[in-house]
């Protein structure tokens, strides 16, 4: 007598998964990206300089990287459910933190170091590995598109809402709301699935020591990381220093709220379009392409006349580049070594992506108070993307042969 199995529930299937990983990006990334909508109220109200400012958020950035290991570990041993909770409480601590803090010191320990931690823990690398369990290899790079639009679309609702928050009541009361909507995170985490899943025997039999060894050792992964650096120091240098530059022209609060916003919009896009070019080209020749094509469109906003429309079409330019390389740097990482430790091993790029965040948040604030001016960090960004292009060429995407049954 046939036995029918029981159906999964609802809120365990595929598209729930799926749904509350997006979520959880969204709210996660979302509440991140505005933190240099602050940079200039919090430094005028304290009569902190924009160097103490950055630092507590390069600090942030560090931490935040150094701690994506420990969490993907976490979570790939115990499951995502309790490492993102406990993550969604420091987070809301760290914001919380901020706003009250009276000194730089208070601003670096929580701004910098449990904001980070806060954020390693509910970062988008342990959701997209929940998605990237419950989808096929077909499917994938796809649904790894998908995760990393929503924690875009995360920016594009956050952005102008944090602003108007700003402009209405202070930053204040905006950090204030911003910690308890990172708390939403608490519920959506525990959809996700609690066993750390595995890809067949030859995958469930490694440890994570024998894991972390294979991808230390393999040419590809190390090449991966160092062009993940890149990344980092383009990103987090705009997400802090953009509205400030944009003040600096002499534009108003609003254009650099609408020029963020336009980021994580057009981002949306890009992450989707990476997603499907991952599924059908070479994931590391458009990772180069996207390095060269931030190049390039940062080289044209530093030499054309600054003007408003000149603002906005880069920041559209640069969303649709924006995380697009995190759908094809995670895809490549599942691809090469499966989805059993692909959290831990996500996370090790990722802390090379945070280095670079350090140092690019650290440094527009540093070189702006030394030498009232920008340009020598938008121009460090455009001379590493051009290595970070000519990094990924070699990149091998073939899978590791213990995913082919064969002896390593």
């Amino acid at each position: 007598m046939s036995i029918t199995p029981a159906p999964t529930p609802l809120h365990r299937t595929a598209t729930a998964v799926i749904l509350a990983g997006c979520l959880i990006a969204l709210l996660g990334f979302g509440a991140r990206s505005v933190m240099g909508l602050f940079l200039d109220p919090m430094t005028v109200a304290n009569g902190w300089s924009r160097e103490t400012f950055g630092l507590a958020m390069a600090i942030q950035n560090l931490l935040w990287g150094a701690a994506v290991p420990i969490a993907g570990a976490l979570a790939d041993k115990f499951g995502p459910s309790r490492v993102l909770a406990l993550g969604a409480v420091l987070y809301a601590a760290g914001v919380y933190g901020m706003a009250v803090s009276e000194s730089g010191l208070a601003l670096h320990l929580f701004g910098g170091v449990l904001l980070g931690t806060g954020i390693a823990f509910t970062g988008f690398s342990i959701a997209l590995a929940s998605i990237a369990k419950v989808v096929g290899p077909q499917k994938r790079s796809m649904a790894l598109g998908l995760g990393t639009a929503a924690g875009s679309m995360g920016q594009v609702v956050f952005s102008p809402v944090t602003q108007a928050l700003i402009t209405s009541y202070g930053w204040y009361d905006s950090l204030l709301v911003l910690a308890v909507s990172v708390l939403l995170i608490i519920p959506l985490a525990f959809i996700l699935p609690r066993d750390p899943g595995g890809e067949g025997r030859a995958a469930a039999e490694q440890t994570m020591g024998a894991a972390l060894k294979e991808a230390m050792s393999h040419r590809s992964y190390r090449l991966l990381t160092a062009g993940f650096f890149v990344c980092g120091f383009q990103l987090a240098f705009i997400s802090v220093h953009f509205p400030a530059y944009i003040k600096d022209l002499g534009f108003s609060p609003a254009v650099g709220a609408a020029a963020m916003m336009l980021i994580g919009l057009f981002n949306i896009a890009g992450s989707f379009a990476a997603g499907w070019a991952g599924q059908r080209w070479r994931k590391a020749y458009s990772l180069s392409a996207i390095y060269i094509a931030r190049s390039i469109i940062t080289a044209i906003l530093m030499l054309a006349p600054k003007s408003e429309t000149l603002i906005l079409v880069y920041a559209a330019a640069t969303g649709l580049l924006w995380l697009s390389t995190v759908p094809l740097t995670s895809g490549l990482v599942a691809q090469i070594f499966g989805v059993r430790y692909m959290a831990t091993l996500f996370g090790i790029v990722f802390f090379s992506h945070q280095i670079g965040s350090f140092l690019g948040v650290w440094l527009g604030g540093l070189l702006y108070d030394q030498m009232g001016s920008y340009d020598p960090v938008w121009w460090m960004g455009i001379g590493l993307g051009v290595f970070a292009a000519i990094v990924h060429l070699p990149i091998s995407e073939k899978p590791v042969a213990r995913l082919s049954g064969k002896a390593a």
